[in-house]
Order: structure tokens, then C-alpha cells, then sequence
């Protein structure tokens, strides 16, 4: 009995290499995947594109605070992402008067 096909096999194992980045850290962790996370933050999208002079909008600060301080710090500390400055990312909380602590940034 069949499980999963040939072409699901690697569709699964992307799955839980994206479930890895999910924080195990102390106190709250993040609930979601990279990839779920990330598209939280679609709305932020112009307010983190490198050089973007743009500030962040109410639907991105909503957004920021609505995902949390560790799935942010799932997405800085997460593979890069095309278009994405993630010093600016890491700028958002403030620039949104949300209240978080700084990630632990890993290199």
C-alpha cells in the first residue's frame, strides 16, 4: 500500500525542512512555517524592499503585529529572500510601535 507517489515524496520533504525554521526558542514560539509566515507579511512587501524609501503601512503594521516577534525572527533568521532587506525587516516592530524584542540573529 502507497502512501505517498513519486512526485509527493519531495513536496513532503520541502515541508519539513520548512517546518525546521519554525522557532523552538524559549517563552513563545512561532506556530507557523517559514512559508506561512512569510506570506503574512506580503502587505510589508514595499516597506522592506532594499534602498525603499517607504514607510511601513497600517495593513503591514497590523500584519507585524498580528505575526508576532518569533515568526519575524523565523523569517530574518530563515533563508534569504528575494527583494528582501532584512535589516529593514528587522526595523518594522519599531517603525510599527509594536512592542517585541530583538531577534537572535544567526548567522
Amino acid at each position: 500500500m502507497k502512501f505517498f507517489g513519486p512526485k509527493a515524496l519531495p513536496v513532503f520533504l520541502f515541508g519539513l525542512v520548512l517546518t525546521g525554521f519554525v522557532d523552538k526558542g524559549e517563552g513563545n514560539a512561532c506556530s507557523s512555517t517559514f512559508f506561512t509566515a512569510l506570506v503574512q507579511l506580503i502587505p510589508c512587501r514595499a516597506a522592506v524592499a532594499p534602498f525603499s524609501p517607504i514607510p511601513p503601512s497600517e495593513t503591514c503594521c497590523n500584519a507585524i503585529k498580528a505575526l508576532g516577534q518569533p515568526c519575524l525572527c523565523v523569517i530574518v533568521n530563515g533563508p534569504p529572500i528575494s527583494g528582501v532587506d532584512r535589516n529593514m525587516a528587522l526595523q518594522l516592530p519599531e517603525k510599527c510601535t509594536a512592542n517585541f524584542e530583538p531577534c537572535d540573529i544567526m548567522k
